[in-house]
This record gives C-alpha cells, structure tokens and sequence, in this order.
C-alpha cells in the first residue's frame, strides 16, 4: 500500500485564488490516469466520499481515542485541536467532470477513437454547498450548453481574455489549451462561476469516468429505475423500462447518454444524473455500508483514487474533520436541482440562464437549502428559484434539438388548487385534471419519466425520485 505522503501527493492540486495565476502542471499530480470529469455525479459522489471516508476515519481512530491523554496548558485550560478547520462554516466545492478519451475512459463512452484521446472537456459542472451545521447539502448542476459571457483567466501558460456568449464548456477546453493542463482549465472554470453566481468557491474536485465505475462496483453496483425502453447506439447499452441493477460501466454509460434517452438535450440528462447520485447513496444505506469496515474501506479507497482535489481539500485533516461531521447526512438532507434556463435568442441549439438564476445562488450564499424541507413548503421555496411559483407557463418542453419557441402560456396552473389530492407516497399533488405538480417547485411532474419542468420556460429543472421509485418501478422509498 502506497504511503500516506504518496496518496497525498496523488490527490493534491495547488489552490488557486481569483487573483494568482495557476502553477503550472508539475503540481498537479494525477499519477497515470488523469482526471475525466463524471458529469454531476461528482458533486454527489464528493458527498458520498465524504461520508464513507469519514465512516471509515472515524472506525479506525477509535482506538486512538482511547489512547488519547488531554493536554493542559500553564493556566489550567485543556488544549483541544480542531479537526475539521471549516467546522461551523458553511462550504462551497466547484465539482466538474472532464470529459476525456484517454486509457479506459473512451471505452467506457463508447469512443474508442485514438484521435480523440487527448480531449478534455467540461462535460458537466455542479456547484456543492455543504451546509455550515453539516445537515444538508445543496447541488446545482450547471448545463454545459449554457451561453455565458466570461471574464479573462490566467492560465499556467498566459493569460486568456474576457468572452461573451460563448458555451460554458469551453471554459475548461480553451482553459486546457491554453494552459497545457488540469489547473489552468479547473481555475478558470472556478474563477468563471464566481464571477457568474456571485459565490467565492476556493476548492474545487475532478473524478474520472473509470474511477467512478470502478467505485460502483466496489458497491456491487446500483439500482436504477429505467422510464422507457432505450438503446443507445454509442455505448451499445441497451434497457428496457422498469427496475434495473446496474454495474460500475453500465451506470457510467446511463450517466453519459444524451440521445435516445428522455428528450436528448443536455439540462435532462443533468437530472438524470442527480437521480443517479441519490441512488448511489441510497444503495449504500440500504446495505448499511457504514457498518460494514471491509466493504466501506475498498469503496473510500476506489472513491479517493478517481479523485483529484485543491490543496484545500487534500488535506487528510481538512478531509477526516468534514467527513466526521457530514457522518448523520442522510438522503432526504441532499437538495439537487439545474439552474434554471431557457432557449437562447441567440442561439436556439442552447440555452442561456434565466432572470430566477441568481436566486437560486443567493440561496447557496445564504447557507440556505434549495428546497423548503418543510411539509408545508409551498411554490416559490424550490430549489429552482421562485420562477416556479408562477401559474403561468407551461408543461410543453423544448424539443430534442432545443430549438423550439417558447412553451404557450394556456397550460395547467402549477399551484395545488381545491379539488387536487397529495399521494402519501410521493409527496405530489395530482389535479383534478390529472396534472401531476410538485408541490415544492410548482413544476409540473411528467407522468411518464418523472422529470419536473418550469411552468414558465418548459424547461426540467429536476427530477422527482420518489414518483419514479415508487410509481413506475414499485420501489419502497
């Protein structure tokens, strides 16, 4: 086993501020394999690392604890030493998931390609807010296809300057190419959402495509409730609708699909993938991983490996202490959601952020969760901003190419309204015309594959787990 020093060096990339320009790649050591991106699993994965890591940590440091004798200083006060340096602060980690071709991750996708094995781009961003009291945490995935005008950015090589309506990917491409490496292109993307949302993230995380199956299957795979019969031709996977067990590949290729899958656009297939997360965790509570020391201690090892991080968080401290205090987060404490877009009028292909966006991320700013866990939380207190509280709008949904006008405002009101009924089960409400609407974002669920859309844009803005559970596949939640 490799030493402490060693692991450390594999996982540990200089951090960098908006105003120092990246190191160059020397100090950023991803061994053998680099980092590619997992698309919004990342944010998701990080929180289940955490957890597992933490499980572990705190199994093992047990006997230490009882070995431990108290320091008392000259005045007569016991010394303690903070753990977790961040305990009591809310945290905010840039999770992006790189979408490159080299070793195993271009088979994984279905690209086996030589051309394309020096390839590296964004494929997927989410924003991670971990809550100050550890209690929840908040994902925001951001579509790739979004048109997003950016500042100047040092990368290791020069300095790359300010664009406007370009696509929020190429932030990480043009950042790699410039720059020659993961650091340039992960700062850049880090300095670009703090610029876009307002936030000041300092850590950011990469995993890679075979390092997330590899992790899978270390959890002896996952259940996945499948909407509709689908084949996807670049990955040959193959399902049909209901209830499957997944393993490490198949999972990372239901987490890639685009086409062939739900509508095809990019911002479905960001939901799609926040499920995903949702039943990874759920999977490892089911088989009370945390209890289990052998499994939890090959499913830390296989997380860590396919992880690269900023110093901030490579830090066996920093990262012992956060996964202590996130060891009670539980299912229903992770808030997921993408922000909200609409069809660019620039661009039909994409899509650009709507004016409910920065509500969105004053909700992460103020350690808030996106979604009011209350039972009573009304329309209005989404996770996606208060557009959704609007009865305006409607539950049409953009086409495959994304390129269709805006959705006709003579659609069903997403409020719950006399007459409606909840279902115990899934928390929705069902109209007495037959709508389905989630009551804490009043967006309307589709009956069919459980994605909730915006009333307003037509756009999904999430999915709804437990009708999809329990609903289509009979899963007890």
């Amino acid at each position: 086993m490799a030493s402490s020093y060693d692991h450390q060096r594999r996982h540990t990339l200089l951090q960098i501020n908006s105003y120092d320009p990246p190191l160059h790649a020397v100090n950023f050591l991803t061994g053998k394999r680099l980092a590619r991106f997992i698309s919004m699993f990342l944010i998701g994965v990080l929180a289940f690392i955490i957890v597992a890591a933490g499980a572990l940590y705190l199994d093992l440091s047990n006997a230490v604890i009882k070995a431990s004798t108290t320091v008392i200083d000259s005045h007569g006060h016991v010394v303690k030493t903070a753990v977790d340096p961040n305990k009591g602060k809310p945290l905010d980690i840039l999770v992006i998931g790189q979408d490159a071709r080299e070793g195993n991750n271009g088979s994984l996708i279905g690209d086996n390609n030589p051309a394309d094995a020096q390839n590296h781009q964004a494929d997927t961003t989410m924003v991670m807010h971990i809550s100050a009291d550890r209690k929840f945490v908040d994902l925001v995935s951001i579509p790739r296809d979004s048109l997003v005008s950016i500042p100047s950015c040092a990368t290791s090589k020069g300095t790359l300057p300010a664009r406007n309506n370009v696509m929020f990917n190429s932030i990480f491409a043009n950042a790699y190419a410039k720059g020659g490496d993961i650091s340039s292109a992960a700062s850049c993307t880090m300095n670009a959402v703090n610029h876009l949302t307002g936030l000041k993230i300092k850590q950011f995380i990469v995993v890679d495509f075979s390092g997330l199956s590899t992790m899978i299957n270390a959890l002896h795979g996952v259940d996945i409730c499948v909407t509709q019969d689908f084949r996807d031709s670049y990955t040959n996977l193959s399902l049909t609708k209901g209830l499957h067990h997944l393993n490490g590949v198949q999972a990372t290729q239901y987490a890639r699909i685009r086409h062939g899958l739900g509508d095809g656009s990019d911002v479905m297939r960001t939901i799609r993938q926040q499920y995903l997360v949702k039943m990874l965790l759920r999977e490892a509570t089911r088989k009370n991983l945390f209890t289990q020391t052998d499994q939890l201690y090959q499913m830390a090892k296989s997380a860590l490996e396919s992880l690269n991080m900023s110093s901030g968080l490579a830090d066996i401290n920093v990262l012992m202490g956060l996964a202590g205090s996130m060891s009670g987060l539980k299912t229903s404490g992770i808030y997921t959601q993408t922000i909200p877009v609409e069809t660019s009028p620039v661009n039909p292909n994409r899509v650009q952020w709507t004016a409910e966006a920065p509500a969105v991320w004053k909700k992460l700013a103020q350690d808030r969760p996106l979604t009011d866990p209350s039972p009573s939380g009304q329309a209005g207190s989404s996770s996606s901003g208060s557009s959704q509280a609007s009865p305006e709008g409607s539950s049409g949904s953009p086409s495959s190419q994304q390129s269709s006008s805006s959705p006709s405002a003579n659609q069903p009101s997403s409020s719950p309204s006399s007459g409606s009924s909840v279902d115990p089960d899934t928390g929705l409400v069902t109209q007495q015309d037959g709508t389905l609407i989630d009551p804490k974002t009043g967006g309307i669920v589709d009956k069919k594959s459980g994605a909730i859309r915006d009333p307003r844009t037509g756009w999904y803005i999430g999915m709804a787990e437990k009708y999809v559970n329990h609903s289509i596949c009979k899963i007890s939640n």
